[in-house]
């Protein structure tokens, strides 16, 4: 076997091991909001979960590769593997929506939707950012740096639960009327922890992958850099918050130590190929204070997020992808202003799309539970069995 297929076998095993890490984010999308939402709306949570990877994978199979890379094709690897790869992208961008409408939001009108955004709206953003590019060469051409999605993925979650959010309202009881915040406290700790670190562990995936090949010694160097420089942003941000939470509560609160670590994690999406091994700990402890105080700003805007996706993935999605032009312009490619560019073109693409697409779903299918479904707990009606049926609730 000659050197180039040695190459190619190489390239493909690692995608399709970066792509069965990227799944694991999977179960740990599913577990984090599942311990994060009550008991009453548990297996509503994991039946979204199931059906947005089986769904958006699918619509991306048939309609989204090829409206973002045009044809199956690739010369370092299986163009199988290739397309594996990117499509276990896909469901990660619906994830971060549907956890922040999660106690409140259907299933049907969430699973078209899902469609829509998993063969139209999400490749799209791909096309201009890493796919045939329909934008180059106007004024609207996007030169952003943005290796396994900041902005590509987790903004554009980020923009499409924004948009779901003012479309859907809060969960009755979260902002009463006599003022303050009714606090909902999360059902399941233990599964919460789970799904944290199951999406720690993917993001090595996600990240390490996203170099694209590991078949030679540069390859390999900043494979291994990417990875190391994500997992200190994650670990930077989770520190940050645990001390923030002790200086502003005397507590440690481990769903806003966990949420501080993806935090992290989200920032360095953007460039951690591109950093020494110091700079991700500035990156991800911002990452980190944007979690905490982007919780806050949001229930004071009164938008209601229940697993602090806005936070998490938006704010750093952001921040992110700045934090490249910040830290890694060279005035040639990489750009402050190129970064932010994309950032704005992402965000009023998605944001308005998203908008018009879910308010004219909710005229036709009702995104939202009616009251007494809302009261009794998604389980009965959308699923008929419930997580835990010998809990007694007392809400």
């Amino acid at each position: 076997m000659d050197l180039q297929s040695i190459n190619y076998v190489i390239d493909t095993f690692f995608t399709i091991f970066t792509m069965t890490l990227i799944i694991f984010m999977v179960p740990g999308f599913a577990m984090l909001e599942a311990g994060l939402v009550r008991t009453k709306n548990v297996s509503t949570v994991l039946m979204v979960n199931t059906m947005i990877y089986a769904v958006a994978s699918l619509a991306f199979l048939l309609i989204g590769y090829y409206l973002a890379f045009g044809d199956f094709s690739s010369e370092t690897m299986s163009k199988w593997a290739a397309f594996l790869f990117q499509m276990a992208f896909v469901g990660k961008v619906i994830n971060i929506m549907s956890g922040g409408v999660s106690e409140r939001a259907k299933i049907i009108p969430l699973a078209v939707f899902t469609v829509i955004i998993g063969a139209l709206i999400y490749p799209t953003v791909v096309n201009w950012s890493w796919g045939k590019d329909m934008l180059e060469g106007t004024i609207l051409d996007i030169t952003m740096y943005d290796l396994a999605g900041s902005t590509v993925i987790h903004s554009t979650g980020g923009w499409a639960l924004l948009a779901a959010i003012l479309v859907i309202g809060a969960r009755r009881g979260r902002y009463p009327k006599e003022g303050g915040i009714r606090v909902i406290p999360a059902s399941n700790i233990p599964l919460v922890t789970l799904g944290a670190f199951l999406l720690w562990i993917g993001w090595f995936g996600f990240n390490g992958g996203s170099v694209g090949t590991i078949s030679s010694k540069e390859a390999a160097n900043t494979v291994a850099l990417t990875i190391l420089n994500t997992n200190t942003a994650g670990l930077s941000g989770a520190i940050i918050v645990a001390i923030l939470m002790y200086l502003m509560y005397k507590k440690f609160d481990i769903t806003m130590i966990l949420n501080g670590a993806l935090g992290g994690l989200v920032a360095i999406t953007a460039g951690p190929d591109l950093y020494n091994i110091y700079t991700p700990i500035l990156i991800g402890a911002i990452g980190g204070v944007l979690v905490v105080f982007g919780v806050s700003f949001f229930d004071k805007l009164r938008l209601d997020d229940p697993v602090g996706a806005l936070s998490v993935h938006l704010l750093n999605g952001i921040w992110g992808t700045i934090a490249v032009g910040i830290f890694a312009s060279n005035g040639e490619d990489i750009t402050l202003f190129g970064q932010i560019k994309g950032v704005i073109i992402v965000a009023i693409f998605v944001f308005v799309t998203s908008y018009i697409i879910l308010y004219i779903i909710n005229k036709l299918i009702p995104l939202r539970a009616n009251k007494d479904e809302e009261m009794e707990g998604l389980d009965v009606d959308e699923c008929g069995l419930e997580a835990y049926p010998e809990f007694k609730r007392a809400f």
